[in-house]
């Protein structure tokens, strides 16, 4: 019987130590820096092909672990299917237990409805910026004024590659300038 933990933050900026110190008492941590919001969580799929019967899967909170209610359900199912518990250390829960079991898919459940309410305003956010004239994405890398110019050379038969060099931008923008209205 083994102690298996599992850290993960969502972006290279942040720092996995917080959570290193609280799994140090498991006999091996797998860790990575990547969001749960992606299917390529190598360090996860490798620590769940390596925790074996009897072992505790270790982390310090259910929103390391998973991506939604549906995506925790089947990690859990993985687990049991190969006798391992699941510990979430800063909830205080053991799924070896009816009410840890209880508590891991109330608090799975209420994560993803927290999500899905903050993905909810931040499109309802985003509606109101664009209403109110703000701009998202990358600027145009050519001014109006330089758009011209490049349309008035490719009527005069100036090659796309000199076009690029002249005005210092991709292919793609020079085809994204001459198509625009």
């Amino acid at each position: 019987m083994a102690f298996i933990g599992y850290a993960r933050v969502s972006s290279y900026g942040q720092s996995l130590q917080v959570q290193q110190e609280k799994l140090n008492h498991c006999d091996r941590i797998f860790q990575e820096k990547q969001s749960a919001r992606t299917d390529d969580r190598e360090q996860l799929q490798l620590c769940l092909d390596y925790v074996r019967d009897g072992d505790s899967l270790v982390i310090t909170k259910l929103d390391r672990l998973a991506r939604s209610t549906r995506d925790l359900l089947n990690i859990m199912q993985r687990l049991e299917d190969k006798n391992v518990k699941l510990v979430v250390l800063d909830q205080q829960i053991d799924t070896s237990t009816a009410t840890g079991m209880l508590l891991f898919t109330m608090l799975g459940a209420i994560a993803t409805f927290e999500n899905d309410l903050r993905k909810d305003r931040q499109l309802q956010g985003i509606a109101v910026a664009k209403r109110n004239g703000i701009k998202f994405g990358r600027k145009f890398s050519l001014t109006n004024d330089q758009v011209i110019a490049l349309r008035e050379k490719r009527t005069q038969g100036i090659k796309i590659v000199e076009l690029m060099a002249e005005f210092k931008v991709s292919k793609a923008s020079v085809y994204r300038a001459l198509s625009t209205t």
